[in-house]
């Protein structure tokens, strides 16, 4: 039976920071945005907050702005290498993520079978947020069984990668997770554990495991 691969972004796939802090340092608002990404850690707003704050801030973005902040972004080393891998073997990966669809989606040209972020109004903005389309730690678990369904997998085949407590939910439904540069709350929950910036290292955890 194939196995599907699910994939955080924000602190996972990217080291140490997150798709919006990115998308921001090509505004100059970095600050602003890292007192949000405090405040929702903290649990002071939801995600449906957050998303309409960073919007608020993002008036003069634009794609070029976008563009700018994938590729200069720090990446964990060899993603396309493990993706490649995991399509060679005849498996599914996906990025499952909190953070903007229009910036997860640039993931689908590294090899992801499915990206799948919160959905924010074209660029540039003209339109709110809408509430509805925001993703947050349920929604990964829902996307996650339709993704089962696209692939014909269970969640008895899939394996989840995060860092952060908006993963929880994820981890608590599969049999196999691992943790990547994870807070100790989340590292808690997983079935292994990576430190380092090299995602091929940590697939290694899971490369042969069922």
């Amino acid at each position: 039976m194939a196995r599907l691969h699910l994939f955080d972004l924000d602190g996972t796939l990217l080291h140490g920071t997150s798709a919006p802090l990115e998308i921001s340092r090509q505004l100059g608002l970095v600050a602003e945005t890292m007192a949000l990404e405090q405040a929702i850690s903290a649990g002071l707003i939801g995600p449906p907050e957050y998303a309409a704050q960073v919007h608020a801030l993002w008036t003069r973005l634009t794609e070029e702005h976008v563009a700018a902040a994938f590729e200069g972004a720090p990446w964990l080393a060899r993603i396309r290498e493990v993706w490649a891998e995991i399509r060679s073997r005849g498996e599914y990966c996906a990025v499952v993520s909190l953070s903007p669809s229009f910036f997860v989606e640039k993931l689908a040209a590294w090899g992801a079978h499915a990206t799948h972020g919160s959905r924010f109004p074209a660029l540039p903005f003209t339109e709110p947020v809408d509430p509805a389309g925001v993703l947050n730690a349920q929604a990964k678990v829902l996307i996650a069984d339709r993704l089962c369904r696209r692939f014909g997998v269970t969640r008895d085949d899939c394996v989840a990668y995060g860092d952060s407590l908006s993963d929880k939910d994820l981890f608590a439904a599969v049999p196999v997770s691992v943790a990547v540069n994870a807070d100790r709350r989340l590292a808690g929950l997983a079935t292994h554990s990576y430190a380092g910036r090299d995602l091929w290292d940590a697939y290694e955890l899971v490369r042969h495991a069922r």
